[in-house]
């Protein structure tokens, strides 16, 4: 019975399996099709995409933390005293790339420094996924933008036809995005400069490449030389006046209104937006088109302002001063490893205690939460860490 059994089950999936695998081969040679229209050599076709299978890629479209996670958890864990720190280092160790960059762009050395800790921790995570193989998974199997996904497959091939990157190298998100500053493959093939004068222009092993791309996709993105991002300011008790970071108004306007600088300070020239990214209240910001253009490289508030304030913190600024709107606080990274530390001291198994959240930590924490009474959600908060400090 049980071999019979195993027969049956095996059939099953095979029935299951077959028209899978059959839209997957039609979509892939499609792919190649398309790909070979727009230029892609036959052999960086064939090499890249010959027994091609799909991967996850599909299983992370609704995850990204900056639409996902409250803003004060995706702030606190990107912009903490370890980034800040390192970010200082790089500021230095790259101090000729960065000034060549910003000569040649106009974007200052904080601000690229900011995205490249942000996007990657300055080198440290750039996705563990071939990019072509997600983007193929992404192009066949996601269950919208397919249009998008098969523009940037075809964009990678193109990268590699071209020797920019080589195959071995060409690893990244789920999304498709890689190298140092995570540039997405039709941006990389529209932005991307060989600042370091190799005569490959290689965000994937140049720090430098990967510096003076950015500082270049933030020029074409609006970046205005010598203007800040914004600044944070206090609203009125009473205020109920338009916001939204669309909403530009001189700073005359915003003044006339009662908005001031933290310190009660002027507001100064030129034009913004009053974001409120947490409600009224929570802190404020005024925000210019250099905001704007960090917000082009991933169209999230939460994203943009995390890496404005580490700039900030990189010149030497004081961060956010204005307290969220929550008694229960989002943690540093090095707090993040402390509380997966304190779950396995609690027989829990949560892998590496490496400060990234994932599913066995957060099915950790929940756990943790039933136990001792906080509401049941799976969220890295201060109280769960202050929970297991006393426990």
């Amino acid at each position: 019975m049980k071999a019979n059994h195993l027969l049956l089950a095996s059939a099953a999936f095979l029935l299951l399996a077959g028209p899978a695998r059959a839209e997957w081969s039609s979509c892939l040679s499609g792919l190649r099709h398309t790909a070979a229209g727009a230029g892609v050599s036959q052999q960086t076709i064939a090499s890249a995409t010959d027994g091609l299978e799909p991967n996850d890629a599909v299983s992370f479209m609704d995850k990204q933390p900056e639409f996902t996670t409250p803003v004060w958890d995706y702030v606190a864990g990107l912009v903490d005293e370890e980034r800040v720190e390192e970010g200082q280092a790089m500021l230095h160790k790259y101090g000729q790339a960065l000034h060549a960059a910003e000569s040649r762009y106009g974007v200052d050395p904080a601000t690229v420094v900011a995205v490249w800790g942000v996007e990657s921790d300055f080198g440290k995570s750039f996705g563990k996924r071939p990019v072509v193989q997600s983007l193929a998974t992404l192009a066949c199997e996601a269950p919208r933008r397919n249009d998008y996904w098969r523009k940037e497959f075809v964009a990678a091939l193109k990268i590699l036809d071209g020797g920019d990157i080589r195959a071995e190298e060409f690893m990244g998100s789920w999304a498709g995005a890689f190298g140092h500053t995570q540039f997405m493959p039709s941006t990389f093939l529209g932005t991307a400069v060989d600042l370091d004068g190799d005569g490959r222009r290689n965000i994937a092993s140049s720090a430098a490449d990967s510096l003076g791309s950015t500082a270049n996709f933030l020029r074409k993105s609006g970046w205005r030389s010598g203007e800040h991002w914004g600044f944070e300011v206090r609203l009125p008790e009473s205020y109920s006046g338009p916001t939204g970071r669309g909403h530009k108004q001189p700073m005359s306007f915003w003044e006339s209104r009662g908005i001031s600088r933290l310190d009660g300070g002027g507001l100064g020239g030129g034009s913004a937006g009053l974001m409120l990214p947490a409600g009224r209240n929570g802190p404020a910001f005024l925000v210019t088109k250099n905001f704007d253009a960090i917000y082009a490289y991933n169209a999230a508030e939460s994203y943009a302002l995390a890496i404005c304030v580490l700039s900030d913190r990189l010149r030497g600024r004081p961060g956010i001063q204005t307290p969220w709107p929550t008694d229960d606080p989002g943690l540093s990274r090095a707090e993040r490893r402390e509380l997966q530390g304190l779950l396995v001291r609690a027989g829990y198994d949560v892998g590496d205690a490496d400060g990234v959240i994932g599913t066995k930590t957060k099915e950790a924490i929940a756990d943790y939460q039933g136990r001792v009474g906080l509401p049941r959600n799976g969220r890295a908060s201060l109280k769960v860490l202050k929970a297991l400090r006393g426990g």
